[in-house]
């Protein structure tokens, strides 16, 4: 149990996809514009993430390893992932139209997201069995809804002060993403 803690806390913050790992930087900035969206895009990521992990650990012990193919698993994640990925866009567009018009073209850009096939490459890498994968996954796309919520929020606060001009628009918001960086980075070395 205290690995899985620490797996979770160490993938979540201290090594967050996002802020220090600069993984899935596209929605990052692409959909943190509104609370609401970010929050919706989160959730479709961490759905992705924590399914993709348990798919991907299974298809990698099960099929790759005992077929000695393991040289294929890049394509074989990227094939899961787009399928999974459909599944969220279907679901959405039928169950929640204005979220899936929100999140617009971001949302099919989840399958070419590199956080989602980094943490599937990642719990290969590592060793991981499938429990601690799947908790590595659940607890990164949480590390990703972190942050896109608290950039989406920032952003809202600071749409309405007074930025100079030449900072207005994509350099604030870069400026404020490696302030962001800066400050998960210092959880660095805690785990």
């Amino acid at each position: 149990m205290k690995e899985l803690l620490i797996i979770a806390i160490g993938s979540a913050i201290v090594n967050n996809v996002v802020l220090s790992q600069f993984l899935g930087i596209c929605p990052f900035l692409g959909v943190s514009k509104k609370t609401e969206t970010a929050a919706g895009m989160g959730g479709a990521v961490i759905f992705v993430i924590t399914l993709a992990s348990f798919v991907t650990g299974l298809i990698y012990k099960f099929i790759l390893t005992p077929c000695h193919v393991e040289y294929l698993q890049t394509i074989v994640f990227i094939l899961v992932i787009a399928s999974l990925v459909q599944f969220v866009e279907m679901f959405l567009k039928k169950n929640m139209p204005p979220l899936y018009e929100s999140l617009g073209v971001f949302l099919p850009l989840i399958t070419t997201n590199c956080a989602v096939l980094g943490v599937a490459l990642n719990n290969v890498s590592k060793g991981y069995d499938l429990l601690q994968g799947v908790v590595n996954g659940l607890a990164t796309s949480i590390g990703f809804f972190i942050a896109i919520v608290i950039m989406a929020g920032i952003r809202e606060k600071i749409e309405y002060n007074d930025i100079p001009k030449r900072f207005q628009g994509t350099a604030i918001v870069l400026i404020t993403a490696s302030l962001m960086s800066i400050a998960f980075m210092g959880f660095s070395g805690m785990i």
